[in-house]
């Protein structure tokens, strides 16, 4: 039998129809205590779970599986990376574990493509699902929402926002998506269109009041740090707290910093600079401090890089070396800290080549996704 290739091989493509498990997981054992068992498992041996008998295979697909993983806190996360070829098509993959290779713990595995993706979209996570929304069809803005649930690896069309967008901000506070710009509404409208919320219980977007005098169309980057969402455009940034429905502006120490696509880990906010070094901000301190102990590792990232916090550890994807017509893409994992005198530290876990992709492409986004 041939070895999996990605933890995330196991695509369900249909649910059981009931949330209840079928009987009997495990002889001898009552059902629940055997789910339990089960979904202690890590994702990799999925796969091979799945050849066990048809009532595991069936559990494997079941949502009561994947709550279960997460009330035992044994859900893991995975680093989804979106890339655009040859400024065209887009592609997804995965980065899963593999723990049978030593040599080569991390593999990549292509995910289902969206049906249709446009440009300029935003991005957020809530659980096991990515949004992907809005963006440019045809130089105008969309309205349109696409939605993948990474546990059964299916794409599916959301509610449609109330605005098309393009280039907007985005951040999950209290697991609701807020979305900031990327769209341009007259100036008796904008306290009512610049932003909206889209709750998932509910499934509708509402409305979320801004002062006119925010203007901004198009933002560069967004994170969301203690439970506050801050967005960057070309001439500063503005900062939201749900919480409070209160609007403020980032400071101009951040704003002179904060280029690119940029990480959240303990509360720091981290990113690359001018000079492409990866530097950490504060917003308790109001300080930017290089991240130390890895310059001697990673390249300056003046351009095409993105970053994610997976499972507490800051990821980085970049654009490699051109050979020919193919780049190379690659991926560092790194466990930061901060020293006893408020210094950040960081420490290369692993790093490789996780993918080559024609020359002229680009990588677009990647993600933290629990499974």
């Amino acid at each position: 039998m041939n070895e999996p290739s990605s933890s995330l091989e196991v695509e369900a493509t249909s649910t059981v129809d009931s949330d209840s498990p079928p009987s009997i997981l495990i002889p001898s054992l009552p059902d629940d205590v055997a789910l339990q068992c089960i979904a202690r498992v890590p994702r990799f041996y999925h796969c091979d779970l799945s050849l066990v008998c048809k009532s595991w295979r069936s559990i494997l697909r079941s949502p009561i599986f994947f709550s279960t993983r997460s009330q035992l806190n044994c859900t893991q996360c995975f680093l989804f990376i979106n890339v655009r070829i040859h400024g065209s098509s887009f592609k997804w993959f995965v980065l899963g574990q593999n723990p049978r290779n030593a040599r080569n713990p991390r593999n990549l595995s292509p995910v289902l493509p969206i049906p249709s993706q446009a440009i300029g979209s935003a991005f957020a996570v809530i659980g096991p699902k990515i949004f992907v929304i809005g963006g440019s069809i045809n130089d105008i803005p969309s309205t349109n929402v696409w939605i993948f649930d990474s546990r059964f690896n299916k794409w599916e069309a959301g509610p449609k926002m109330r605005v098309g967008r393009e280039f907007a901000a985005t951040g999950v506070v209290n697991g609701k998506i807020y979305v900031l710009g990327g769209c341009v509404v007259d100036s008796w409208a904008r306290s009512t269109n610049w932003a909206e919320v889209f709750d998932p219980v509910t499934g509708s977007w509402t409305p979320v009041p801004s002062p006119v005098d925010v203007r901004e169309k198009w933002m560069h980057g967004s994170a969301v740090i203690d439970e506050k969402i801050y967005a960057m455009a070309d001439r500063g940034g503005i900062v939201y707290d749900p919480t409070k429905a209160s609007w403020g502006y980032v400071s101009t120490e951040l704003d002179l910093g904060w280029r690119g696509r940029a990480a959240v880990v303990d509360g720091v906010l981290y990113c690359y600079d001018y000079l492409g070094k990866i530097r950490g901000y504060d917003v308790k301190e109001g300080l930017w401090k290089e991240l130390k102990g890895v310059e001697k590792d990673l390249p300056k990232f003046l351009c095409g890089a993105t970053m994610a916090n997976v499972g507490g550890r800051l990821c980085v994807v970049w654009e490699g070396k051109e050979t020919g017509k193919q780049m190379e893409i690659l991926c560092a994992e790194v466990e930061v800290w901060k020293d006893s005198c408020g210094g950040l530290w960081g420490s290369i876990v692993w790093s490789q080549v996780i993918l080559v992709i024609p020359s002229g492409s680009s990588i677009v986004h990647c993600l933290s996704v629990g499974l």
